[in-house]
């Protein structure tokens, strides 16, 4: 009766409205006389009228400026996922790719899609957006600096880092007094122009330092902090000297800078002494997420764009604003980590990949079309590695470090990435710099970082040690060594589980390493230690109450995957054990990492046999990552399927082939250790013909009788595997599993799969 009402309702509402509609708008054409509107013929063509239309809207400019953010973050997200495959920093893959989108590539071989894609009139807007993309990054690299180390490591790091700065410095400065006559562009003083060479030569790139520190599991040795906590000092003092050097250029001279400068000392003193405070009273009334609201997050982006606004109005640049806002934000690493979340994927995913094809804009490769100028490109280059690598390398040297730190200090510090080309295109702004050299400025500036890799491998395979830091943890390799891969707590405390299931009474003789791998793009330097707790803590806490002795192991990396290879293979492991963190038994559709479906056609029913049909497969069990880790570890390998496992006690174990026969080493490890009871299937009459398989079972009832049962009905009751906690299956049996649309599967408990 309501659905009628309603529907009564409905078409008397709409109905009635829409004849209004029509009404009002037939009776206001009479009101058109004598306004001479000039109306379409009937026999226009519409086509293309609506096709003249369409190129109209292409080249509005919001329709442009939409179509130049969805072309760069395509192909800076593209070029930066090729460059993090290949071991480098994506940054220097977006770099690249803005390079690529400009008149360096793509405007020299397809000038006339560049020409529709960046025309000159909507280059102001994309530096625009860029500038506030610059803004939020700069406020989020002040927020990642950690003062407290700072000030717990500054003497190291402040002898280190300003001899990494002046260094340098002096270097550039003398570089532009030979290139000035012939460079520098018209009307600008040498002063200008050394200062700005100078401060190029000297920045060092914090951000992609510390992503490097992080992807080498770095972090945590004496020489990551020291690098990470020069690279901090390096920034805080290369900023205030560019501001300095930004106010000597706009003023014209360094008298006439000096209220430039005075005025900027204030305007730090205020931030410091009276904007600090008053954000860290707030940032403690509202440190967790849910207090965390939007008249609070005003109060801070307000406080960055006032900074901003002053540092620019002052005359240093609202980049310098925006770092020292972010820089005195509340020190409490619950706010900055939500604060930095909010901000961060705009600034990085939207609005920074701008900045590079901005910069990629004005690099003009073509022109350096002169051997001449490739020599002064070399000479710039030269010139950058041998101040920033060698005067960083040799102050280290002289603070104390051994050579291998020295050196790999210095090929940290020599790395500039985004930083480099912020200053560049400040001193483009300004007319200090010429086209022809901020070309080879942004060259420089994208070896420097490529070479950071690279250079540190080299340095490690000069100074190889004899024994690596895996295998003086681990032992010798008299030992049963299990290494377990894991990434989220719950999975590793389950991992945990079975591997002690398998040492337990073997503790002097067994090592087992737990190991959590994150993703770098997803974890912020300023929280590694935070984060290295939250993952490995639980894990550490299981392995208390089982009584297990466990080595932990925490990594950084850009490629999870190629790190559980290495760490595996290196370590000399008896077994790699992962969780593939998704269970097949949730829901009909068994998810992307196992890459199978499945479809259970009456649950109720007694399992089919091994040869069953019913159900439905598909012939891919693993999904590429998993299938990676199997085909390149030299370990046997077991990969764990969670169905809420408990315990380790009933463990059923199928037997197809005489290639299964390893699974009853596992069995005996399991009942010697655990005292487990195993369900040996017999599926295929091969443990009744295999005399090597016969003969373990004995020796495994001489020890223990009753704990190992054989099994010939293949038909399998679902009460009987509800029961068990355990299924351990070879890798090659669950692929025949698969590949025979076998349903039987559907009432298993959790697996354990294989690889001998």
């Amino acid at each position: 009766m309501n659905n009628i009402r309603n529907s009564l309702f409905y078409v008397t509402i709409i109905g009635g409205f829409t004849a209004l509609i029509y009404w009002v708008i037939s009776k206001g054409a009479s009101l058109e006389v004598g306004r001479n509107i000039v109306k379409k013929s009937v026999e226009s063509n519409h086509w293309k009228d609506f096709l003249h239309s369409m190129v109209e809207n292409l080249q509005h400019p919001l329709a442009i400026l939409l179509a130049q953010i969805v072309t760069i973050i395509l192909v800076a997200r593209l070029f930066g996922w090729f460059f993090r495959k290949i071991g480098q920093p994506s940054v220097i893959g977006e770099m690249i790719a803005g390079i690529v989108l400009g008149p360096s590539l793509v405007g020299m071989y397809f000038p006339e899609f560049s020409a529709a894609l960046f025309p000159k009139e909507s280059l102001g807007n994309l530096q625009f957006l860029s500038q506030i993309g610059l803004i939020l990054f700069m406020f989020v690299i002040g927020m990642e600096l950690d003062l407290k180390v700072l000030k717990n490591k500054a003497h190291d790091a402040v002898v280190i880092s300003h001899a990494s700065i002046v260094i340098p410095f002096a270097l550039g400065l003398s570089l532009a007094y030979f290139i000035y006559e012939t460079y520098a562009p018209l009307g600008v003083e040498f002063s200008s122009f050394g200062l700005f060479m100078g401060i190029a030569m000297s920045i060092t790139a914090f951000p992609v330092l510390a992503r490097i520190v992080q992807e080498r599991g770095m972090q945590k040795t004496k020489l990551g902090t020291i690098a990470i906590t020069c690279a901090a000092a390096d920034d805080i003092t290369a900023w205030c000297i560019l501001a300095v050097v930004i106010a000597i250029v706009k003023a014209g001279s360094l008298s006439s800078s000096l209220y430039v400068i005075g005025m900027a000392i204030l305007y730090v003193i205020i931030m410091l002494k009276i904007v600090r405070p008053f954000l860290k009273r707030v940032g403690d009334l509202n440190a967790t997420r849910e207090s965390l609201n939007k008249p609070v997050v005003a109060i801070f982006f307000i406080t960055l764009l006032i900074s901003s606004y002053a540092s620019e109005l002052i005359g240093i640049h609202a980049l310098f604003g925006a770092f020292l806002a972010g820089a005195i934000m509340p020190e409490n690493n619950k706010f900055r980590n939500i604060f930095i979340e909010k901000v961060e994927d705009v600034s990085i995913i939207v609005l920074l990949p701008l900045f590079f094809v901005f910069t990629g804009l004005r690099t003009q490769i073509g022109l350096l079309n002169d051997p001449e100028l490739w020599k002064i490109t070399g000479l710039i280059i030269l010139v950058a590695v041998v101040g920033k690598f060698f005067g960083s390398a040799l102050a280290a040297k002289f603070m104390g470090q051994n050579w291998k730190d020295s050196l790999s200090i210095g090929a940290l510090m020599n790395t500039r990435g985004l930083m480099e080309l912020v200053v560049l295109n400040i001193g483009y702004d300004l007319g200090v710099l010429s086209t022809e050299i901020f070309t080879m400025m942004v060259i420089m500036a994208l070896l420097t970082t490529f070479m950071t890799g690279p250079a540190l491998d080299f340095i490690g395979f000069i100074f190889k040690d004899n024994i690596t830091a895996v295998q003086q943890e681990i032992g010798s390799k008299s030992k049963f060594k299990i290494l377990l891969s894991f990434a989220t707590p719950e999975k590793g405390k389950k991992l945990l589980k079975i591997a002690n299931s398998l040492v337990k009474k073997q503790a002097d003789n067994s090592v087992v390493t737990a190991m959590h791998i994150s993703l770098s793009t997803e974890i912020h330097s300023f929280d590694v230690k935070e984060h290295e707790r939250k993952m490995i803590g639980p894990v550490v806490e299981e392995s208390q109450l089982l009584n297990q002795n466990m080595v932990s192991l925490f990594k950084v990396s850009n490629d999870i995957d190629s790190d559980i290879i290495d760490t595996a293979n290196h370590g000399e492991y008896d077994l790699l054990l992962v969780g593939l963190g998704q269970s097949i038994f949730d829901g009909t559709l068994l998810g992307k990492i196992l890459g199978f479906t499945t479809r259970i056609v009456n649950p109720d029913r007694l399992i089919d046999k091994f040869t069953g049909k019913e159900g439905l497969f598909e012939n891919n069990p693993f999904d590429e990552r998993t299938r990676h880790i199997i085909t390149k570890t030299k370990m046997p390998v077991g990969i764990f399927i969670d169905k809420n496992l408990e315990e380790v006690n009933q463990i059923f174990m199928p037997v197809f082939s005489k290639e299964d026969a390893f699974l009853i080493d596992y069995a005996k490890k399991l009942i010697n250790n655990n005292g487990s009871q195993i369900t040996v299937l017999d599926a295929s009459g091969e443990v009744r013909s295999t005399r090597e398989i016969q003969e373990t079972i004995r020796s495994i009832e001489q020890i223990a009788p009753n704990h190992i049962m054989i099994m010939n009905d293949r038909t399998l009751k679902k009460e009987f595997l509800e029961s068990q906690d355990l299924m351990i299956i070879s890798l090659d049996s669950w692929k025949k599993l698969i590949e025979s649309q076998s349903i039987w599967l559907n009432n298993s408990p959790s697996v354990l799969i294989l690889k001998p």
